[in-house]
């Protein structure tokens, strides 16, 4: 099949398959999976020009929607910080578009940018995994993953008596400095201010890379904020699915302007990476409550940074 924005020719199973592996496991993290879509599509397809960062959004805009469901449906969806990170992203994914078509065309260039982004985000997992805290992360995220593995217990062996409905997440409040909401009888506080700030840099990262910003953000919550993984999965994909609607009509509204570049996404591409990624993510999310916290950032500190490490070798080789 011929793909004529990308200008290659594969099978269509090829984008299916990668799309729903890579999305099954990242989407318990929060996190949509193009930052591997990316490299994939760069690297292997050699889809190297900046129509690769708009068709990466609509991967994100087809696939993102099955998961946050999922979040929504098991109560796991906190609201408030997701309208936060979308204020503060949607801005930034705009400028970060700009800044790809005009200062990174060369895939050299993008790589070297896209590794060191990559880089950061695997050092800030690896130093959550490796450095001992003490704060209320580590004690809600096992508390909730021993709730499930007594509830699955208790299904199995047909005796679900006694046991306590799955815990969900309540606001307690949301001003316009700070959200603070419950999970697990225990609560959490973070400053309205700070994520805005936070999203605007990552925004505009996510917009040069390709990826929404708001997937990116996630690692951040979890190392610097100490928010449980099984609470910011879905608003990191919400926030990653609005940004990445804005950041596709920002590329198509930027053709006219730049027509010796190729922009506009690769709609067949983007299609069947998307639909992939459809089912991949509404399976990693029912399945996220099952996994280990700890399992879901290793193997995802492994593939960020062998990735970012490729990527850094090969712009001075």
């Amino acid at each position: 099949m011929y793909f004529p924005v990308a200008d290659i020719t594969l099978s269509p199973w090829i984008p299916l398959v990668v799309a729903f592996g890579i999305s099954f496991f990242t989407s318990m993290a929060g996190i949509s999976g193009a930052f591997l879509i990316l490299p994939f599509q760069m690297s292997v397809l050699g889809f190297g020009t900046p129509a690769v960062s708009s068709t990466n959004q609509l991967y994100n805009i087809i696939a993102i929607p099955s998961g946050v469901y999922r979040y929504l449906k098991e109560g796991r969806m906190v609201w408030p910080l997701t309208w936060v990170v979308i204020m503060g992203t949607l801005p930034g994914v705009m400028l970060g578009a700009v800044i790809r078509i005009r200062y990174l065309p060369d895939p050299r260039n993008f790589k070297m940018f896209a590794g060191l982004v990559l880089l950061y985000i695997g050092g800030k997992l690896l130093k959550d995994l490796l450095t001992k805290r003490n704060n209320q992360k580590p004690s809600a995220e096992q508390d909730f993953q021993k709730f499930i593995l007594r509830k699955k217990g208790a299904l199995a062996s047909h005796d679900a008596s006694g046991l306590d409905k799955q815990p969900v997440v309540t606001v307690k409040a949301f001003t316009l400095s700070r959200i603070r909401y419950e999970f697990f009888d225990q609560e959490f506080d973070i400053s309205v201010p700070g994520v805005m700030i936070l999203s605007l840099v990552v925004g505009i990262i996510g917009g040069v890379y390709g990826i929404g910003g708001g997937s990116i953000i996630a690692p951040f919550f979890v190392a610097i904020y100490g928010l449980p993984i099984y609470t910011i999965a879905g608003a990191a994909l919400m926030g990653t699915f609005v940004t990445s609607v804005a950041g596709v009509l920002f590329y198509l509204f930027l053709v006219p302007f730049y027509p010796e570049l190729v922009i506009g996404p690769d709609w067949g591409l983007g299609l069947l990476f998307g639909l992939g990624g459809f089912i991949g993510m509404y399976s990693g999310a029912f399945v996220q409550k099952f996994a280990p916290a700890r399992g879901i950032k290793w193997l995802m500190v492994i593939c960020i940074l062998f990735i970012a490490g490729s990527y850094i070798l090969s712009f001075f080789g």
